[in-house]
């Protein structure tokens, strides 16, 4: 067994879920059951080809509206948008391959992974996968997922987390404006001014040639068709306008099923728990399923990482069950309420760090 042995449990962490839900998780398990018979996990292949046609096209429109129009002001923007447009949706259709929803062979689903994360959009799959897997496991379970590592340094997240700083007087910004400057260092930042960068050290540091060999074709791709239009100071431009708005873009999206909800430390609680106290949705309708990638259905996501997202919404009525019997709440929203949700909680949680710091 000594073979087998990876190391020893830190103090801090059980080797059981002492607040598991045994009744929630054995349900949970029969509900599970129950969507694989109904063929839920299965993948509409025709589906996540218009997804991808659908950037392709988006793509060619980018570049044919300079080469058609000219490089002047308007169709400079409106290249611009529909690039961001492309990122986007991108950005959705690899996180599918990366959940290896798509096909019913890891193998695809990375090869497409690949393709879609590297070669349309310049990043790498082992990175993604590195931080989006931890963020799964535990989301929202501070110092385990990743996605609110930006506490305590940028943010106060959460009433919890945030009183527990105010009480050791610690101060690494304002927080109590942080719903002000969330507007600056937040949706704008994110990716031009870190992902971006980011991702280049990750691939180098951890030896990830073929992930960097992927990205390189991406821009190189970009290089071939938008030089001969704009020249390299004008693509550069056109880059990092891009990359601010697929930024703000993206940390709305993802951000609004998040942040709103319970944010502390781990806990230790059952799996299906953990998901649901983390998560929220936002309303169903053919905007909102594009424009997030279905992840308006986070609840059901959560539960089901590797459900085809086309399926979120046949399932939403079962998990919608399950919470009422078991006292959960099940939030679903409106889109623009779930967006100003995000800047409430931060005020609140800003509040709350202030009132800990001052008084306690």
């Amino acid at each position: 067994m000594n073979s087998l042995l990876i190391g020893e449990l830190a103090p801090e962490q059980p080797s059981f879920e002492p607040t598991k839900n045994k009744e929630l998780t054995d349900e949970f398990r029969e509900l599970r059951a129950a969507v694989e018979q109904m063929g839920l996990m299965k993948a509409n292949h025709a589906f996540f080809l218009l997804c991808l046609l659908h950037i392709l096209l988006l793509d060619a429109a980018a570049w044919l509206t300079l080469w058609a129009f000219g490089t002047s002001f308007v169709p400079f923007v409106l290249s611009a948008v529909l690039l961001s447009a492309v990122q986007a949706q991108a950005g959705w259709l690899q996180h599918d391959f990366g959940h290896l929803s798509v096909f019913g062979t890891s193998r695809w689903n990375h090869l497409l992974h690949h393709f879609v994360i590297g070669h349309l959009k310049g990043a790498p799959a082992s990175w993604w996968n590195h931080m989006h897997f931890q963020h799964h496991a535990k989301p929202n379970c501070f110092r385990k997922d990743p996605d609110i590592n930006m506490h305590p340094f940028f943010f106060a997240l959460g009433k919890i987390l945030s009183v527990e700083l105010g009480k050791q007087k610690k101060k690494y910004m304002p927080y109590n404006h942080q719903h002000k400057y969330f507007f600056l260092i937040g949706p704008p930042a994110l990716l031009p001014l870190y992902f971006q960068w980011y991702i280049f050290y990750f691939v180098v540091q951890r030896k990830k040639w073929v992930d960097l060999a992927w990205m390189i074709t991406f821009y190189v791709r970009i290089a071939l068709t938008y030089v001969p239009l704009l020249g390299v100071k004008g693509l550069l431009g056109l880059f990092f306008v891009v990359r601010f708005l697929e930024s703000n873009w993206f940390v709305w999206v993802t951000q609004m099923n998040h942040i709103p909800m319970h944010i502390d430390h781990d806990q230790n609680r059952d799996w299906v728990s953990t998901q649901l106290q983390a998560t929220c949705n936002v309303h169903k309708s053919a905007f909102n399923d594009w424009f997030s990638g279905h992840l308006n259905f986070q609840i059901e996501h959560h539960l089901f990482p590797t459900m085809p997202r086309h399926n979120y919404h046949k399932v939403a009525p079962l998990v919608r069950s399950l919470c009422a019997k078991h006292g959960i709440e099940y939030q679903s929203k409106p889109l623009l309420a779930a967006f100003a949700d995000i800047v409430r909680s931060l005020k609140e949680s800003g509040q709350l760090w202030l009132d800990a710091y001052l008084h306690q």
